[in-house]
């Protein structure tokens, strides 16, 4: 059955610049709970990574929307931090989960830290369908 799998990361915005963990062929990679580069590779982190696994899209956007308005006020960005701004990210954020694709939220923190929040699309991911649902 099609659902979506939830990750965050919170951390030094440093640790973004550092690519070789970021990726599958690393030796830390399936250690870090730093965002991968390609999306899709989330689903070959450990299942214990996973914040959250929805076949309902409505359920799923709520998630994402209470992990970003939870760190709203943080937001290094004045733009990010608009009202109107985050709104619209979360409308985009549904319709988009309910058509089965990832959706990725990354903001700049004060502290010279980044947040992500994503829902990553299973069963088959669109992009990457030979990857297997982490939870079989």
């Amino acid at each position: 059955m099609h659902h979506h799998h939830g990750y965050t990361w919170l951390g030094s915005a440093r640790d973004l610049l550092k690519d070789g963990p970021r990726r599958p062929m690393h030796p830390e990679f399936k250690t870090t709970k730093t965002v991968p580069l390609e999306l899709a590779h989330w689903l070959l982190k450990p299942p214990t990574f996973i914040q959250g696994t929805w076949t309902d899209p409505t359920q799923a956007t709520d998630w994402f929307t209470a992990q970003a308005r939870e760190h709203a006020a943080w937001f290094a960005s004045d733009y990010d931090r608009a009202p109107q701004t985050l709104s619209a990210k979360l409308h985009r954020t549904a319709k988009a989960i309910a058509a089965g694709e990832d959706i990725v939220g990354g903001w700049y923190l004060t502290g010279q830290r980044f947040l992500s929040v994503c829902l990553i699309s299973c069963s088959p991911h669109r992009l990457r369908p030979e990857i297997p649902c982490p939870q079989r």
